[in-house]
């Protein structure tokens, strides 16, 4: 069963910036993407370092749909582990480095001025 908690007020996040915060015992980041609000737990796997405390930016992609040239994209998306750099997708968890990889995310939900992760 699933319960929604007041983490904070739409105020406090304004766009591009981004909070920790505890919920239920728990350190969760919460970004605010271009209006959008995401939310992942603030531990990266690779040695449990504090993940949403890290810069967030945007990534280096070689692909054949960049015809293998260097190119930034995702501006604002990726959140840096601030201990060795490992980068994760914020919409989706997904660690850049390893496909494999993805860390758990948490609706949130606008109601009024309130934000709400449902956990």
């Amino acid at each position: 069963m699933s319960t929604e908690y007041v983490v904070a007020h739409v105020d406090d996040l304004a766009e591009g910036q981004h909070l920790v915060v505890t919920v239920r015992d728990r350190e969760i980041g919460l970004f605010n993407i271009q209006g959008r609000y995401y939310v992942l737990p603030n531990v990266c796997f690779h040695q449990n370092g504090p993940l949403c405390r890290g810069a967030v930016s945007g990534t280096v992609v070689v692909n054949a749909a960049t015809q293998w040239k260097r190119t930034w994209q995702h501006e604002g998306e990726i959140v840096v582990c601030p201990w060795h750099a490992l980068e994760y997708d914020i919409p989706t968890g997904q660690c850049l480095a390893y496909p494999k990889r993805r860390l758990p995310t948490w609706e949130v939900k606008v109601d009024g001025q309130q934000l709400k992760v449902v956990m």
